[in-house]
């Protein structure tokens, strides 16, 4: 390509150019026009609203930007999203004084602390992306005739300087996302020319400047995400021309009034969310604009839906969340959904029937819907869901009645659906099988009942199931093994039978993000499988409450994901989604978020008939801040190296048969706040370490008679400090020992010799005796550990 000397413009932008930019390209002498941009591709306000790119995808390296000098005649330079990490950019693009447009967006660069540049032609420059941590640079100030600058998502802190209050050609600013901590600079409301003024996402604060009405032009204001403070002021009004206007995320208070937005016809982008604000509009009041776009969640709009609404019939976003409405839906209000692609009723007091949703727009047909209307009052059965569904979250209202059973009932693009805390009966929707493209079904805390479907191994996208209290019976469908996406299970609080779901013995191998399975309060049986040990990610593990048996697995210490916490990355629809669980942990129940879930680590076996000792693998599980074991059949010692789990926070072995002494080790647990070890066989001293100290609580420690020492009351003496709590009887006299088990030995030996002579030759012997000796230790022993079990439990709950 160096070859084509007389090549004046080149645009490989999104061609999928790859490895080593040519160095060949500065023979093109004549080049005005180069793009070698590898960037996505995004819609504007796709691009707000996510920012869905790879920025791990591969990207084209330049190992040396020296070729760019040769190109005296260029004017246009895009290298965005291209691989600049240690070369040196600047003294090769400064030697262009020709140079109109620069773009290094998503480029990895640091810029210089020089004051003067050559490139003083420039009118438009893009340093968005590169978590440049700087003050704005001084050589800056020499681009006077600028007109388009990006500096977003950065970490440019400090003051804004005065002499970009000389840009007096400059039409577009984006300072989005960067640390500026100041007051709202007046110097850029100075700036006459300005049509775009992206300021949000950083840490300015004060008022808005009364000067904001200077700026006739503007067209898209954005201050959203700061720290501003104070009423709005009226000049807002003036900006006739004024498109996007938003101010979400601060700490704005007063009322917002007609006057000012009377004047704002070509309005279509309202943002006004997260303030202490209210709207006042006169119930005649008809709006100038159309818009397209309202956030005004936690705004106070109600107590009824605002009318001048009514007029606003090309609406896509419309979020009145939490806006002390407590009205029931309107007539006209259906009317106004014809064009919607997301509507937030969430968390208001909206009573009466659920919206009738006509859906034909092209663009809803291509985007799909997203529906939330939880946390409200709706009442009634549930219709069929609209067509072309992403979202539905109708939970925590009071529906009723079963879940519509008939073929095309539901949307085939749902994605979320959560119709947790209602009514619902019934049993759970088999068509819901044919959605393939769902990630998340919440139908938690409602009344279905009947068998888990089989065919819910068909949803292999499904990220969480969550089915909790209900009345489920039957046992878990071995399909939920193909699952391969899986990171929650919620099956707690059931009547769900037999053993672990088979599936997860079978098919670990592909629940490898599988984080949450709780399963507790149910009616499974047998053994825990060792297969559990192959879930790597797992780090909330519930059994509680069932009637298993066996012992806990040694290869639980192979639990890698609760050695150490990990960020749980959700994207697109999940990201709605907050998820929740009520935890037995400190003695009590705690509920904890999705936010908090992502660190919290836990093993809950309680209750149960699990036997055996306190395996020394469970204490490389490192990462671990909760363990309750209470309630089993657990015996031998609490293990000396349980100082291990630094992270601990709760720990009980209440009602269990463990014995010994309490390790001192116990003491280092510097983040234990709850200890219960009631009801076992302890003895000797309490430790009095730093953190035992504070929990003097003696109900931890009662019902071990072998206990001395503070918080317990009774006192230690010299036997409870000698290691002799069990030992033979002082008196006894040795030699007797000795001849009486010296006789017994040879008595021994004639009668076990005969015993396996005969069982060695009569055949039918040895398989009847095997046989019926196998059976009776394997009854005797479960029946006397069931009984304990039972028995422990109504002593002492």
């Amino acid at each position: 390509m160096g070859s084509f000397k007389h090549l004046e413009y080149l645009n490989l932008t999104h061609s999928g150019l790859s490895g080593v930019v040519p160095h060949h390209l500065g023979n093109l002498s004549r080049l005005q026009y180069l793009d070698l941009s590898q960037g996505p591709l995004m819609d504007d306000l796709d691009r707000r609203i996510s920012y869905g790119y790879d920025i791990g995808a591969p990207r084209p390296v330049i190992d040396d930007l020296g070729w760019v000098s040769s190109l005296r005649s260029l004017r246009h330079l895009d290298l965005s999203y291209m691989d600049h990490e240690h070369i040196d950019w600047f003294h090769p693009i400064n030697m262009l004084p020709s140079l109109l447009t620069l773009n290094l967006a998503s480029c990895d660069i640091n810029i210089p602390s020089v004051k003067v540049v050559n490139f003083t032609s420039l009118n438009s420059l893009d340093l968005s992306s590169n978590l440049i941590n700087s003050t704005i640079p001084v050589w800056l100030s020499n681009l006077t005739g600028l007109m388009h600058l990006n500096l977003e998502l950065n970490h440019f802190h400090g003051k804004i300087p005065d002499f970009m209050g000389m840009f007096s050609a400059l039409a577009s600013i984006d300072l989005s996302t960067n640390s500026f901590e100041t007051l709202m600079p007046d110097t850029l409301f100075n700036l006459s020319s300005l049509i775009h003024m992206d300021l949000s996402g950083n840490k300015f604060s004060g008022p808005i400047p009364v000067n904001l009405g200077l700026l006739l032009r503007l067209e898209d204001l954005a201050l959203g995400d700061n720290q501003l403070s104070g009423n709005i002021t009226l000049s807002l009004g003036e900006l006739s021309k004024l498109k996007t206007l938003d101010l979400s995320g601060n700490s704005l208070v007063g009322v917002l009034s007609q006057t000012h937005f009377t004047k704002l016809k070509n309005l279509n982008c309202l943002m006004l969310s997260e303030n202490s604000l209210a709207l006042n509009f006169s119930s005649q009041w008809r709006a100038p604009f159309q818009l397209q776009v309202l956030y005004a969640s936690s705004v106070n709009i109600g107590p009824q839906f605002p009318k001048w609404l009514q007029t606003q019939t090309n609406l896509q976003r419309l979020d009145l969340s939490n806006s002390s409405i407590s009205d029931t839906i309107p007539e006209w209000f259906e009317n106004i959904l014809s064009h919607i692609l997301d509507l937030d009723l969430s968390n208001n007091h909206i009573g009466g029937k659920l919206p009738r949703f006509h859906f034909n727009s092209s663009t809803q047909i291509l985007d799909g819907i997203s529906l939330k209307l939880n946390s409200n009052k709706f009442e009634g059965s549930l219709a069929n869901f609209p067509e072309n569904l992403l979202i539905l979250d109708l939970s925590d209202n009071l529906l009723s009645g079963q879940v519509p059973q008939t073929d095309g009932a539901m949307s085939p693009s749902l994605q979320v659906v959560n119709l947790s805390k209602n009514r619902f009966t019934g049993n759970i929707p088999v068509h819901l099988c044919n959605v393939l493209s769902i990630q998340l079904l919440d139908l938690s805390q409602n009344k279905f009942s009947g068998r888990l479907p089989g065919c819910l191994g068909n949803l292999t996208n499904l990220q969480v199931i969550n089915l909790a209290n209900n009345t489920i019976t039957g046992v878990v469908p071995s399909s939920l093994g193909s699952l391969i996406q899986l990171n929650s299970l919620h099956l707690h609080n059931n009547r769900i039978e037999g053993g672990i779901p088979l599936s997860l013995q079978n098919l670990t191998r592909l629940l490898s993000d599988l984080r949450i399975l709780n399963l507790e309060s149910n009616k499974f049986t047998g053994k825990i499988p060792l297969q559990l040990c192959k879930l790597h990610a797992l780090q909330y593990l519930s059994l509680a409450h069932n009637n298993i048996i066996g012992t806990i697995p040694h290869c639980f210490g192979n639990l890698s994901g609760m050695i150490t916490s990990s960020n749980w990355i959700t994207f697109g629809s999940m990201q709605t989604y907050d998820e929740n669980i009520l935890v037995s942990t400190k003695g009590r129940q705690q509920s904890y978020t999705r936010t908090v879930l992502r660190f919290f680590i836990s093993i809950d076996l309680s209750n149960n008939n699990i036997v055996g000792e306190l395996p020394d693998a469970l204490m490389y599980l490192l990462g671990l801040k909760s363990l309750n074991l209470s309630g089993n059949l657990l015996k031998g010692h609490i293990p000396v190296i349980i100082g291990n789990l630094k992270q601990l926070e709760s720990l009980d072995l209440s009602m269990n048969n463990l014995s010994g002494r309490i390790p001192q080790s116990l003491g280092s647990l510097t983040f234990l706040s709850y200890l219960n070890l009631s009801f076992n066989d302890l003895y000797g001293r309490v430790p009095a370490g730093n953190q035992l100290q504070t929990l003097d609580d003696p109900t931890i420690y009662e019902g071990n008679n072998g206990l001395c020492g503070p918080p317990v009351l009774r006192s230690c003496n010299e036997d409870d400090v000698r290691d002799n709590h069990v030992g033979k009887n002082e008196g006894q006299d040795d030699t007797e020992d000795l001849w009486f088990y010296t006789g017994m030995g040879p008595g021994f030996f004639v009668g076990f010799v005969g015993l396996l002579g005969s069982l060695h030759f009569i055949t039918r012997w040895r398989l009847v005796y095997f046989g019926t000796l196998e059976n009776v230790y394997s009854w005797l022993t479960l029946s006397i550990l069931l009984n304990l079990g039972h028995l422990r439990r109504k002593l002492f709950k």
